[in-house]
């Protein structure tokens, strides 16, 4: 190498430490471009956490949002035993227990002093369905007594939606099995026991 060349070379090199000299107000560009560096980071740092914590927290309000939508639009659940009290139209009342079992399946079991004379009461099968939102239907044949002597046979349909989750109310359907009687219409109003 030449000692142009070396000297060139040796004008271009880093600084050792020792070798760095400052007098008051002079700065390198090295500490300066380190200060700009490091609150270059810091502040980003600080930018990036604010983010990932903003959008952690909407993310958050966003899940319970939708659990919360979910938990309204699901449909109380039937399954269990309903004290069903009826008033039909001429001015009948009839109470039973309705038990909902799982798959549609059910029974009912018609409740009535009278039934002493005759003896208990056997249950008969129910099918029941829900529907949209909270509305179900339940049907079975029952047999309600009429005074001391005789049975009125027929299908029991009731309609109806849930007020509460333990409260079943609506429209109810007796058609009768004996002769051409035309049906029976009134209200329902089933209470979870």
């Amino acid at each position: 190498m030449s000692k142009s060349t070396k000297g060139k070379m040796n004008a271009m090199r880093a600084p050792k430490s020792d070798e760095v000299r400052m007098t008051n107000g002079e700065t390198t560009s090295g500490s300066v471009t380190a200060c700009s560096s490091f609150g270059f980071r810091v502040s980003f740092v600080i930018r990036h956490s604010s983010f990932v914590i903003c959008w952690s927290v909407i993310l958050m309000l966003v899940v319970q949002t939708c659990f919360a939508a979910m938990a309204q639009g699901q449909s109380p659940d039937i399954i269990g035993r309903w004290n069903v009290e009826i008033a039909f139209g001429n001015g009948d009342h009839r109470s039973l227990r309705f038990d909902a079992q799982g798959e549609g399946k059910g029974a009912f079991l018609v409740l009535d002093p009278t039934l002493k004379v005759w003896g208990p009461a056997a249950p008969s099968p129910v099918k029941w369905a829900q529907g949209e939102g909270n509305s179900l239907t339940f049907s079975g044949p029952v047999e309600f007594p009429i005074g001391n002597v005789g049975r009125d046979a027929g299908t029991l349909v009731c309609k109806g939606k849930f007020d509460t989750a333990n409260l079943i109310t609506g429209e109810v359907e007796f058609s009768s099995l004996v002769g051409k009687q035309p049906s029976k219409h009134g209200t329902f109003k089933a209470v979870r026991e």
